[in-house]
């Protein structure tokens, strides 16, 4: 006998911690872009290069801050989330959509710390991060609700 289909509230459980996961990316991307803004040194406490990666020509697109950009995903992931809590059916595979994006930006800005700049900004990597758990979470869940809809029709 299958398990039955497992209930709303043990597959919505993941978006919750999606949106509180997102606000610490919010976070660190507005710190960021504020920083670039007002043209404040940026202070580096575990590791050095902040300098180097965010005055490179990879930080900004045009005039506009890659930070700022950040701020603006990490708030849209945060909006997703909470909808996808509420039950709204767009919102979990434009989630889905969004965070594949950010993580393969995040891959790409981490090429470009590593073998382009040669220096790693310690905010960066926690923006990769907090965008890495967001994939893994996101795309297990997605997985997991799958087979358990699958099985329950064997």
């Amino acid at each position: 006998m299958s398990d039955p289909i497992p209930s709303s509230k043990s597959l919505t459980w993941p978006y919750l911690i999606v949106a509180l996961l997102s606000l610490v990316g919010l976070g660190d991307a507005i710190y960021l872009t504020i920083q670039d803004l007002t043209g404040q040194n940026l202070r580096c406490t575990i590791i050095s290069g902040c300098a180097e990666v965010l005055g490179s020509k990879y930080a900004h697109i045009g005039s506009v801050p890659l930070a700022s950009l950040g701020a603006f995903a990490y708030f849209l992931v945060f909006s997703l989330a909470i909808l996808a809590l509420f039950g709204y059916g767009f919102a979990r595979p434009a989630l889905a959509v969004l965070i594949g994006i950010m993580f393969l930006t995040s891959l790409w800005l981490l090429y470009l710390q590593a073998f382009v700049i040669h220096h790693f900004c310690q905010y960066c990597l926690l923006s990769a991060g907090v965008t890495t758990l967001l994939t893994l979470i996101v795309f297990a869940t997605r997985i997991t609700k799958q087979r358990a809809v699958a099985s329950w029709f064997r």
